[in-house]
C-alpha cells in the first residue's frame, strides 16, 4: 500500500500556504441576472436567449442575452439613418438592435432593410416596410439565425443623452461641462466683475 506521512507530504506542504483571499470576501458579481423589467414578452425572451446562449455555445446570442438584461440607459435607440449607414453593402444581412429603432425625417431615402429590435416606431417601421424591407421579431430571429450567422449586431449612442453634458464641473478651466441654469443671462451665474 501507498502511504503519505509526515509533514513534509506534498499535501502537508499546501495547507500550510493557503490563507483567506480576503481581497474578495464580499465581492459579488454586479452584472445582472435577470431583467429588472417586469414585462413578460422580455422575460420570454430572456428565457429564449439564455437556452440558446447555452445550448449554441454561441457569443451572439450571450451578448443578446446580456443586453436584454440591461437598463433602458444601456440600451439607447438607433435612428434610421445610423442604421443605414451602418448597412451600407451589407444587403443579405440581418441587422440587430436590442433595444429602439426611431424615425430620421433628415434620411430622405431608405435603403432596402431587414431589422430585428425590441421596438421599433411607427414612422420607422412604415418607412422601412415601404422601402421593401423587413421588421422581425427576436423569437423570429432565433428561428431564422439560431447562432446569429449573418446579422450585424448594433447598438445606439449611449452618450447622445442631454444628461451626459452635464458631466464634469462646470465652470473649471478645460471642462465643457453644460451647467444647470436656468438661462444664459446677465444675471444668472456670472463670474465676479462680469455682472
Amino acid at each position: 500500500h501507498f502511504r503519505i506521512s509526515g509533514p513534509s507530504s506534498v499535501f502537508e506542504h499546501q495547507k500550510a500556504k493557503m490563507g483567506i483571499d480576503l481581497d474578495h470576501h464580499h465581492r459579488r458579481n454586479s452584472n445582472r441576472k435577470a431583467p429588472k423589467s417586469e414585462n413578460v414578452y422580455i422575460k420570454l425572451l430572456v428565457k429564449l436567449y439564455r437556452f440558446l446562449a447555452r445550448r449554441t455555445g454561441s457569443d451572439f446570442n450571450r451578448v443578446i442575452l446580456k443586453r436584454l438584461c440591461m437598463s433602458r440607459i444601456n440600451r439607447p435607440p438607433m435612428s434610421l439613418t445610423r442604421l443605414a449607414k451602418f448597412m451600407t453593402n451589407k444587403a443579405d444581412k440581418i441587422a440587430v438592435v436590442v433595444g429602439t429603432i426611431t424615425d430620421d425625417i433628415r434620411l430622405l431615402s431608405v435603403p432596402k432593410l431587414t431589422v430585428v429590435a425590441l421596438r421599433v416606431t411607427d414612422g420607422a417601421r412604415a418607412r422601412i416596410i415601404k422601402a421593401g424591407g423587413e421588421v422581425l421579431t427576436f423569437d423570429q430571429l432565433a428561428i431564422q439565425r439560431p447562432t446569429g450567422a449573418n446579422t450585424v449586431l448594433l447598438r445606439g449612442p449611449k452618450n447622445a443623452r442631454e444628461a451626459v453634458r452635464h458631466f464634469g464641473a462646470p465652470g473649471v478651466p478645460g471642462s465643457h461641462a453644460k451647467p444647470y441654469v436656468r438661462s444664459k443671462g446677465r444675471k444668472f451665474e456670472r463670474g465676479a466683475g462680469r455682472r
